[in-house]
């Protein structure tokens, strides 16, 4: 029984649900058109560096830039689990190997960029997603989820030896049924404010403000637990009480035994004579039995509040701010830049259904009133622009997330093996004055472990390509489009080899964005 209050802590571990499509584990990138059109922005000049290269927006013309920017971002997260326990579980047709598939939708990922250029000043605000985005659903739960409940019944098993010790009828546990549901929801809305200065018509500096508004929705429950017992499923609460009034019974006829025993002790040593061994030999072993019943009685009363299922409502919310610096050096047919996001400490304050402090220790995350640490990372950015000709340029970019100098939950940041590193390159072509076609790639890779990555929380080293175009429908409105995919390798995982148990991590997503760039 020891072993299952082990496995109801992973049940609620913390639900990550963001739907990134770019950038780090907690860090969208994609914050406009231009950059899913070719991600290697980080030494563009144009609107869009409000947020990617703000230092470089000073060398636009004078005026008042506006760009508008929507994205639909479609994604899915699938974690192959091998656990023996899923072969006790009824829908699971005795196999050990099960299939959990999340769907992540992210209908409307708004940006919007503006700037206001004049003389050597350019003054400039960036609203965005910078985290987040969506809501992540797992219709059937999640492994950590059914190995809970695949958990209890293996243990509940080991009943049937101490009922027949007792004397009485079996249960014969020998599987369960279970219905699972995971739903996480996510959003940091991102609002930058900054102002950037041409030192010499070839250098340019920016500093700003971003302040990050989180808000988050957990939901996880497991109910219509059943337990097999002969060839029926009963309910999980039922047999608890079944179970518990057996082991009740039992600690009262031990109790009586010892009681027996101990008269009997008494009786040859107020006679002098001495104790015969069978007499202490059963003394021993029926205290022994005691205790046993004893912790068995303990384990089931835990698992009482159980009977009904696990439900969890949490909602976080919180607010942070860091600042942002920038440059940009034009030197002949070259541009370069570079940009420092700080780390944005961010403490999400809970509204939970979990009033007091949990016996689970995972559970603790989502007490009410807590505040948890979610820190948003500081990111170094760098790129380099080779205008090759007057209609054709080559993009270069390399991106940094300094993901082991914040403070998260548990301090699960140490779990990582360092930094995220980010590689880009991307390429444009003006085909007419009016139509400017590009594309790039961004290869992204993390420092994981085996300790860091979980069914709940996971990312996984991938590859992006993204195309589109824009097109000067005047000479005040431009109109974009551009489709973004990101390709995923898996991550396999042994947590176990005696029995075996493994993961194997995977995700799809596909990005489209249209927007438009107003200026007057």
């Amino acid at each position: 029984m020891k072993k299952i209050n082990v496995l109801l802590a992973s049940l609620m571990l913390t639900v990550a649900t963001t739907t990134a499509t770019a950038g780090g584990i907690l860090t969208n990138t994609n914050q406009s058109i231009d950059f899913l059109r070719n991600p290697a922005r980080d030494a563009a000049i144009g609107l869009d560096g409000v947020y990617s290269n703000p230092a470089g927006v000073a060398f636009l013309p004078e005026g008042f830039y506006l760009g508008i920017n929507w994205q639909y971002a479609h994604q899915t997260r699938t974690i192959e689990c091998n656990n023996p326990l899923f072969a006790l579980g009824k829908k699971n047709d005795g196999k050990s190997t099960k299939t959990f598939e999340g769907i992540a939708d992210a209908p409307f990922i708004p940006s919007i960029q503006a700037a206001y250029n004049k003389g050597n000043w350019s003054l400039q605000f960036n609203f965005s997603v910078p985290a987040g985005g969506g809501a992540c659903e797992f219709a059937d739960g999640l492994g950590s989820f059914e190995s809970v409940v695949g958990g209890i019944a293996q243990q509940l098993s080991g009943l049937d030896q101490l009922a027949t010790a007792l004397g009485q009828t079996a249960p014969g546990v020998s599987g369960y049924d279970m219905d699972g549901y995971m739903q996480g929801r996510q959003y940091y809305f991102g609002f930058q404010l900054g102002a950037a200065y041409k030192i010499t018509p070839n250098l340019s500096v920016y500093g700003g403000l971003r302040v990050l508004y989180g808000t988050a929705t957990y939901k996880a429950k497991i109910s219509n637990i059943m337990v097999k017992t002969g060839n029926q499923y009963v309910d999980f609460g039922s047999f608890l009480q079944t179970a518990t009034a057996m082991v009740e019974g039992g600690i009262t006829t031990v109790n009586n035994g010892i009681a027996t025993v101990n008269a009997g002790i008494a009786q040859y040593e107020a006679a002098g004579a001495p104790v015969p061994a069978e007499l202490t030999a059963k003394k021993t072993q029926l205290e022994a039995t005691s205790q046993t019943l004893d912790n068995t009685n303990k384990s089931l009363n835990q698992l009482q509040k159980y009977s009904e299922g696990v439900n969890l409502l949490c909602n976080q919310s919180s607010v942070g701010v860091a600042p942002v610096i920038g440059i940009d050096w034009r030197v002949g047919k070259f541009n370069f830049a570079a940009k420092y996001e700080a780390k944005t400490e961010i403490h999400m304050k809970n509204e939970s259904t979990v009033n007091k402090a949990s016996e689970i220790p995972a559970v603790n995350k989502f007490k009410d009133a807590e505040k948890i640490d979610e820190d948003s990372p500081a990111q170094l950015a760098l790129g380099a622009m080779w205008n090759i000709s007057k209609d054709f340029r080559l993009n270069l970019g390399y991106h940094h997330f300094y993901d082991k100098d914040v403070k998260w939950y548990n301090n699960t940041q140490d779990l990582l093996g360092g930094g995220t590193n980010e590689y880009l390159a991307g390429a444009e072509w003006d085909l007419t004055n009016k139509l400017t076609i590009s594309g790039g790639t961004q290869l992204t890779r993390y420092q994981l472990t085996d300790e860091y990555m979980n069914d709940m929380s996971f990312v996984v080293n991938s590859y992006s390509i993204g195309l589109g175009f824009n097109y000067k429908a005047s000479d005040k409105v431009t109109l974009k489009a551009a489709y973004f995919q990101t390709n995923y390798g898996h991550y396999d995982r042994v947590t176990s080899t005696e029995p075996l148990v493994s993961d194997s991590f995977t995700r799809t997503n596909r990005v489209l964005g249209i927007g438009c760039e107003l200026n007057f």
